[in-house]
């Protein structure tokens, strides 16, 4: 995986913290998990992933509420706050990261991509518009949710929302 650094800086950093580690993951359907997992020690901080890849699933295993999917749809900010909301609290993590968007190939938003993070102190987003193809678009989605991920464990308090990266 071309992630191996940066997964293995994540784990170190929340590792360091003393945070454990959960997953809600659609447009990447495990891959982020997945790349954590393949670092050595990642079993001190990785709870566990649920893959929410049908929307339907996003309300039953991640308790995103019914009515703001049918309002906005599966790829949305608020969708992305609550999935990792979701995962925070089904896998007793301190931390989740949620990622929800279109890799395409086809579609009028392909590449658009919101990455969500609940933490001690709150959650927070961003909004990614990438390009290329599906693998290109998911490869991307998993980078940026470890950079996500490694800014925020690196802070001095670890709990500011701000996200610079």
């Amino acid at each position: 995986m071309p992630y191996t650094m940066s997964a293995a800086d994540v784990v170190a950093a929340l590792r360091a913290r003393e945070w454990s580690l959960a997953t809600c993951e659609s447009l990447t359907a495990g891959r982020l998990a997945a790349t954590i997992a393949d670092v050595p020690g990642a079993s001190n901080v990785l709870r566990g992933g649920l893959i929410t890849y049908a929307t339907a699933l996003k309300a039953e295993l991640a308790g995103v509420d019914s009515a703001l999917l049918a309002a906005r749809g599966a790829v949305d900010p608020d969708v992305a706050q609550a999935m990792a909301l979701g995962a925070r609290r089904e896998c007793s993590s301190d931390v989740a990261v949620a990622l929800t968007g279109f890799a395409g190939p086809t579609g009028d938003q392909v590449g658009l991509v919101y990455i969500a993070i609940a933490h001690p102190g709150g959650t927070f987003w961003r909004r990614y518009d990438f390009s290329g193809s599906r693998e290109q678009v998911r490869n991307q989605a998993v980078a940026s949710a470890l950079n996500m991920l490694l800014t925020l464990a690196r802070e001095q308090n670890g709990t500011d929302t701000r996200y610079t990266g």
